[in-house]
């Protein structure tokens, strides 16, 4: 089990556990449980969390020699193919062939299985970091983006491919503005 995960792990159970000492028949603490976690260090665990999620990213970029942008929220993205059609705009219908996958490079999903991606900018439907992603490019454009967990499926996964606080890393192609 990797540090990370045990840390989580110790974490969650410590919150559950400190979550079922309201009882007013409970027992003595004999495991030596905190009874109270606190904000401190609810945010000593999130920087923690979040360093060791830019780590694996930087690392993925490293190892896959990539030249790629951060914007102020942390999404990474790589414009490879510059298409010259209409930029994207809220309000409009994006059309995307995509394959989403991990870090580590599991496939999660893909256009070729799903069908193309279609939604309406600025509208949700579609995790925020691909929202912006999305904005930055014109039609025919090809590009990676690597969305930390806060700009995917957050501390919770997406409760079937995407584990709990996890980046993932979207390869698009943008193929039509409706």
């Amino acid at each position: 089990m990797s540090k990370t995960r045990l840390f989580m792990f110790l974490v969650v159970f410590t919150v559950y556990f400190t979550g079922c000492n309201n009882s007013p028949h409970k027992k003595e603490n004999k495991r030596n449980i905190p009874e109270k976690v606190s904000e401190n260090q609810l945010i000593r665990l999130n920087k923690y969390l979040v360093r060791q999620e830019k780590n694996e990213i930087n690392r993925y970029i490293k190892r896959n020699n990539l030249n790629m942008k951060e914007t102020a929220s942390g999404l990474r993205y790589q414009i490879f193919k510059h298409g010259t059609g209409a930029r994207a705009q809220k309000g409009r219908i994006a059309v995307l062939r995509y394959k989403l996958s991990l870090l580590n490079g599991k496939v999660i999903d893909s256009s070729e299985k799903s069908g193309l991606k279609i939604f309406q900018i600025g509208h949700g439907g579609v995790v925020s970091g691909l929202e912006e992603g999305i904005i930055l490019l014109k039609v025919g454009d090809k590009a990676k983006f690597i969305l930390p967990s806060h700009l995917a499926y957050g501390l919770t996964g997406d409760g079937i491919n995407v584990p709990p606080h996890k980046a993932i890393v979207y390869d698009v192609e943008f193929v039509q503005l409706k």
